[in-house]
């Protein structure tokens, strides 16, 4: 399965002057924990840089900078790692588990930005994944009892 199909295609975007104010905003009125800091390019969003509430917390609050005038190109991670949509699942948690991160955008063949996998969305694949599969052996065991009586 190619990583498109299930990445989350609401992606929130910011630009790289936002300021860290309106980025907590914006990470608490739609209840994210990253926005994906974009370039645009041709009309489309390149990704350009990530920034997570930890960023927050760590860069700013902790050092007591004044959140209305940092922006997030301050403090985001430049250069995200990227996976293209047509990734397979396991090699987008392989490029997650050797880059450590928790979230990665998802690009097309150009770079421009579709979507974004964070390691909840793939926690909760691989946890219905294995619900089917955990179905299916019941069933089977059914199934054997069934035909034996």
């Amino acid at each position: 399965m190619a990583i498109g199909e299930i990445c989350n295609r609401e992606v929130l975007i910011v630009q790289r002057d936002t300021t860290v104010q309106e980025a907590a905003k914006l990470m608490r009125s739609h209840h994210v924990g990253a926005l994906v800091v974009v370039r645009e390019v041709s009309g489309k969003r390149h990704p350009v840089g990530l920034v997570t509430d930890r960023d927050l917390v760590v860069e700013v609050m902790a050092t007591q900078l004044d959140a209305s005038v940092i922006t997030v190109g301050d403090i985001m991670l430049p250069k995200p790692a990227t996976v293209l949509e047509t990734t397979g699942v396991f090699e987008t948690i392989q490029l997650m588990r050797d880059k450590a991160v928790r979230r990665v955008p998802v690009v097309d063949e150009q770079g421009a930005l579709i979507g974004i996998v964070a390691l909840d969305d793939l926690l909760s694949l691989l946890a219905e994944e294995l619900s089917e599969l955990s179905t299916l052996v019941s069933r089977e065991q059914k199934k054997e009892m069934d035909s034996r009586h």
